[in-house]
């Protein structure tokens, strides 16, 4: 069933949607994605400032890129080069780049459409923006219902198996050991209150991050002279030029979409829940911040991993070793032993905050059609259900799983940006008009935009009982 479910939702519609409709958002916005790239780092500095009491746009972009950098990015990958063949990178580039265009606007319209709390942070994504852009709240439950299990449970078993599975192989742990290792962390996390845990890993995850970019440059360095052969055979594979993967370019293109949506989730409807939480003069500059971690996700940490495979020479078209394994085994072929044993740690801490970052999605998205006590426990406690059962399961079962639910929620997700995309596109063209004017940091003016919902509370006043920062950070994790 689940295999007939991903064979419908990929093969046919989300293919179509993710690559069509994110080419439509880039040539319609002018390349949005590629017009403010240069100036980032400009932006950068403006998202770095933050309110009293409030996360900055630069504290809601490291939350997310720590969100999305895990099992996607290590594991995703080699199951995508088993699967799709080398070609299967060039497509999860394609997705990327155009779903840097898809991830400026669903985070420009969670931005615009977000809801102050009475604590004065702020709460928004995909269930706000179809419930206060598109009028149809029935919709935004559904679409808060596929969040949660997208997020909530199928991602979080991937993420267990995942980190289980490089024990195994790294150290002989049993994975029902690390599987209940894991389950009993996570359960004092949610349950407890630890909340000072999430903020350390916070820290520890760009640290790991450009760790692993490091261990990517060495094996790079190593085997320099087949770099340019290793594109080539990317490029080769991706139209089925290439002998040994020659008729593949269905499964590649397949296999390409899936795991580059579930590295850089753009079109999906999670990052928008993050970015709607910072404080920001115009929705619009949130929108280009958050686009750049889609670059950062997959055309540097995927692409990281996609070489340390190819060119370590172990990988072999038909053989049977995948995922995080295949990773772990390729950095041990170059640089020796310790190599397996740093991915296992680098992994370890990506999915560790992963998983901190997947039940804050799923709690933000119960939290919109309930308000009860009784339903946010019943949640917890599945979640730490389903990182056990996550973790003693085969690969094929919990990828299955989890791109049924992944795909429900893009095209749920991908439906409503379509028709929201006019707003979108006035947001855009507002903040363009300053910039071309001379303003170097633009603001909204609501007055601009009153014919449209949006929260009085979030865009004409200021924050009357702001909290303590720190708190603000918990909260993120903790709601």
């Amino acid at each position: 069933m689940l295999d007939l479910l991903n064979d419908l939702i990929w093969s046919k519609l989300l293919i179509v949607m993710l690559i069509g409709l994110g080419l439509y958002f880039t040539v319609a916005s002018r390349f949005v994605q590629f017009r403010y790239f240069g100036s980032m780092f400009r932006i950068f500095s403006e998202a770095l400032q933050r309110q009293p009491g409030q996360l900055s746009s630069f504290q809601a972009l490291m939350l997310s890129v720590a969100g999305r950098v895990g099992a996607g990015n290590i594991a995703g990958v080699s199951v995508a080069i088993m699967l799709g063949g080398p070609g299967a990178i060039f497509w999860m580039w394609v997705v990327a780049l155009v779903g840097m265009a898809t991830s400026f606007f669903e985070c420009s319209l969670a931005q615009l459409y977000k809801r102050r709390e009475a604590d004065g942070t702020y709460r928004g994504g995909p269930a706000f923006y179809i419930q206060h852009g598109l009028g149809q709240r029935w919709l935004g439950i559904v679409v808060s219902i596929l969040l949660l299990a997208t997020f909530g449970f199928g991602f979080n078993a991937v993420q267990s198996f995942t980190v289980a599975s490089s024990l195994h192989d790294t150290f002989g742990v049993p994975t029902l050991v690390s599987g209940i290792a894991l389950t009993v962390v996570i359960g004092l996390i949610i349950f407890g209150g630890i909340k000072r845990i999430a903020q350390f890993a916070d820290v520890l995850v760009p640290v790991m991050a450009f760790s692993y970019i490091a261990m990517a440059l060495l094996v790079i360095g190593l085997n320099i002279s087949e770099v340019p052969a290793t594109f080539a055979l990317i490029f080769k594979s991706a139209f089925g030029l290439e002998p040994a993967f020659a008729g593949g370019i269905g499964a590649a293109i397949i296999m390409g979409v899936k795991r580059g949506l579930f590295s850089n989730e753009a079109g999906l409807g999670s990052a928008p829940n993050v970015a709607a939480v910072a404080e920001v003069k115009h929705p619009a500059a949130q929108g280009i911040v958050q686009s750049l971690s889609v670059f950062i996700d997959t055309l540097i940490l995927c692409s990281c991993t996609a070489l340390i495979i190819l060119l370590s020479g172990v990988y072999q078209p038909g053989m049977e070793e995948a995922g995080v394994v295949l990773t772990q085994t390729a950095v041990a072929a170059v640089v020796g032993e310790w190599g397996r044993v740093f991915i296992s740690i680098a992994l370890l801490l990506f999915v560790f905050t992963t998983l901190i970052y997947n039940y804050y999605l799923g709690e933000n998205a119960l939290g919109f059609f309930s308000q009860k006590r009784a339903p946010v426990m019943v949640y917890r406690v599945l979640v730490v259900v389903l990182v056990l059962w996550g973790s003693v399961q085969d690969l094929g079962t919990v990828f299955a799983f989890a791109d049924v639910t992944m795909g429900l929620l893009a095209i749920a997700n991908l439906i409503a940006l379509a028709l929201l995309f006019k707003v979108g596109v006035r947001l855009m063209r507002d903040y363009d008009s300053q910039i071309k004017a001379g303003v170097e940091s633009p603001v909204f003016d609501a007055k601009q935009f009153a014919d449209l919902d949006l929260d009085p509370a979030v865009w004409s006043s200021q924050p009357s009982n702001a909290a303590d920062p720190a708190e603000v950070g918990d909260r993120v994790f903790q709601r």
